[in-house]
């Protein structure tokens, strides 16, 4: 079993930034893919962004360009720096990580672009 904690999350305005970290109480050198999703108020969980464990990345088509993913396998964290928020990015972002015979998600951290 893996434990994920993210930190970061808070009140922006729009235009503005935020950097979201999350982790892993293991090692995430072979993971299969570290990333992020989100669930907006009343919508489904969404896939926002990863990176597998050889650096490759996806993102959303709503936050491509905007957003970047990257990884410390040292630390074990992956990072989601998200720029140029818009009031439609407010959700809970939650760090998932896939590993061979691991899923893991951690609580949830929460993002809110407001004016």
């Amino acid at each position: 079993q893996v434990q994920l904690v993210e930190s970061g999350g808070g009140v922006v305005k729009p235009g503005g930034s935020l950097r979201l970290s999350c982790a892993a109480s293991i090692s995430i050198r072979n993971v299969y893919h570290m990333g992020w999703y989100r669930r907006a108020p009343g919508k489904e969980r969404e896939f926002v962004a990863d990176i597998s464990s050889t650096d490759s990345t996806r993102f959303a088509d709503s936050v491509n360009g905007r957003f970047t993913i990257s990884k410390d396998n040292a630390k074990n964290t992956v990072d989601l720096q998200m720029n140029s928020l818009k009031t439609e990015d407010t959700a809970v972002y939650y760090c998932n990580l896939i590993a061979s015979g691991i899923v893991g998600w951690g609580q949830g951290t929460q993002v809110t672009v407001s004016s």
